[in-house]
Formats: structure tokens, sequence, C-alpha cells
């Protein structure tokens, strides 16, 4: 075992991983491909060439606390999704035992790595600077996936959390005793976590909770003639929909762009009902999660985001408390 395998230098971690994924794709009765790492940030995902032409994308649970149970809801869900004709998502893949969720002791790191594979999604992500007619394709997407997803039931042995906490089910790193904020930046930020969840709760006592995807942004969006295609489910869970329009319209620039999103998703069905102020709210969350996992993380890209982050954080914290409590 490697000391601090996740504090080494970043091509030291995706050369073991990459040999670990190798190992991994025994599993499936893969033994000659080619494997590169291709993202790694919060998780790492390789893609896999095999021989045969085949390609596969191969994602392995390094930073994420989802447990077995957790990544088999996952692909159960996407496995109903693949066999609904008006979403596209990628196709989960089975080993050779007919199981949809692998895992094994990493020896570098002495950590038990879980794992999923998908068939491999052809196109361009959206990323950060999408069309307006992209953006109403997303919204018009989001609204199938609620309507299609209202009714699902998780079977035995699969389970996800319920976003009805302020951290969604992850570690709590602004309020515990793991906490560094100082004592002003931490009590500003507690005024706002009771304030969203005031309207949390107000949310789920008012509106539906199901599965939803919690990760809808536009590096988890391939768009491919024409067509937009969903993947990167690891942050799925139940909540209400007016969360997962939140986390869409997090990452979006201007209100010419909010505005596509949101009538892309009327076209199809009736937007949740929200107040401006819940949305404000749900919003700030977003940040505030985005926030804690920077505490947290393991990648060395990211930590070096947080002084600056933080900053920022604060200063939207602030014009929230002013907003909402006038």
């Amino acid at each position: 075992m490697i000391d601090n395998f996740f504090d080494q230098d970043v091509k030291i971690q995706t050369d073991s991983l990459t040999v670990f994924a190798k190992d991994i794709l025994k599993n499936y009765g893969i033994n000659d491909a080619e494997v590169e790492c291709i993202n790694f940030e919060f998780n790492a995902t390789f893609s896999v060439s095999t021989e045969s032409g085949q390609k596969y994308a191969l994602r392995l649970n390094i930073n994420s606390s989802r447990n077995y149970s957790n990544i088999l809801a996952e692909v159960l869900w996407v496995r109903d999704l693949v066999r609904t004709p008006s979403i596209n998502v990628p196709v989960p893949i089975a080993t050779l035992d007919d199981q949809f969720v692998v895992s094994a002791l990493h020896d570098d790191s002495g950590q038990m790595i879980y794992g999923a594979m998908y068939s491999w999604l052809e196109g361009e992500e959206i990323g950060d600077e999408p069309t307006l007619e992209q953006l109403r394709t997303v919204g018009q997407t989001m609204a199938l996936l609620h309507e299609n997803s209202s009714s699902f039931l998780l079977t035995d042995g699969a389970t996800l959390p319920t976003f009805n906490d302020f951290f969604w089910g992850t570690e709590d790193y602004l309020f515990s005793t793991k906490s560094t904020l100082i004592p002003k930046d931490r009590q500003l930020i507690e005024q706002a976590r009771d304030l969203i969840m005031q309207f949390t709760d107000e949310l789920y006592a008012s509106s539906p909770v199901h599965i939803i995807h919690a990760d809808f942004h536009g590096w988890n969006l391939m768009w491919n003639e024409q067509q937009l295609y969903i993947f990167d489910f690891d942050d799925c869970g139940f909540g209400v929909e007016a969360q997962d329009i939140a986390v869409a319209l997090y990452y979006l620039d201007s209100p010419e762009q909010d505005a596509a999103l949101i009538d892309g998703y009327k076209s199809i069905r009736p937007l949740p009902t929200y107040s401006d102020n819940a949305m404000k709210a749900l919003l700030l969350q977003r940040r505030l999660l985005l926030l804690n996992y920077l505490f947290e993380t393991k990648n060395a890209e990211h930590k070096e985001m947080l002084p600056a982050y933080l900053e920022k954080t604060i200063e939207r914290v602030s014009t929230f408390l002013t907003d909402v409590t006038q």
C-alpha cells in the first residue's frame, strides 16, 4: 500500500488505477483492451476499447460514499430508462456472472473500490456553453425523466438516499467537528442552512417525492446528431423535481439560458410548484454542497479552488439572507 495514495501525483494515481481497471475488466471477460483514464475528478472514468471494436465506459467510485446497494439502485433505474424510447441513456453492462456492480480491494490505496460499466456514448458533452436549442432539449428531457420515473420503485437490496437533509446524505464538513470554517463564516452559513431547510421542508410537504438524477448539468449530457443523452447517474436519489431543476439552473449563466430550459420543460409537462425564494434557496444549497465537497475532496486540483470558492460563497450567502428576509 502507498501511504496517502490520494495525495500522490495525479499520474501515480491514474497509472495505478488504470492497472486496477484492467484487472476489474476480467470480470466482464475482457482481458486485452486499450484502457485510458478520461476523467479523474470526483470519480475515475476509463474508456475501454476491445480488440473486437467494442467500446465501454468504466466508472470507479474513488471519492463517492456510494455503497453496493446505492450503485445497484442506480443501475436498476438506468436499465428501466433504457426501455423508455423517449429518453437516451447508456446501457449498463453485466459481468460474466450477470452482476452490474463490481468491487475489489485496490492495493495501493487500501480502499475497497466499487464500479459499474456502461455502453459508450458518441458525441460531445454540452459542457459550459450550451446553445439555447440544446437547453430547450435539456428541459424537455428532464420533464420526460420526471414523468417516467415518478412511479419507479426499487427492488430489495437496492437503496438510495432521500434528499430532504441539508447534505443529501454526504458527510458534514461545514458544521461538524471536521469543519475548518472561521466562526464568522460558519455562523453566516448556518443562518442560510436554516432558511434553506425551511424551504426544503415546505417543498417535501407539498410535492411528490421520487427518484431524480440530481446532477443534471452540461458535463453529464452528451449531444449527438441532434439527440441528447444523459449519463453519470452516480448522484441519483429520491427528491422533489424542483431540486433537479435547481441543479440544472445553477450551472447556467444568463436569464435567456434559464428561460430556454424552463420553456423546454413546460412544453412536456407543467413546471412543479415552487416560489422564487425556494428556488434561490435550492440554488444556494447546490453551491454549499459543492463547498462541502471541496473541504473533503482528495482531488488536488479541486482543493486549490477552495479559498476563492469560499470567498465567493460567503458573498452569495449574504445576498441570499438579505433577499429572503426582507
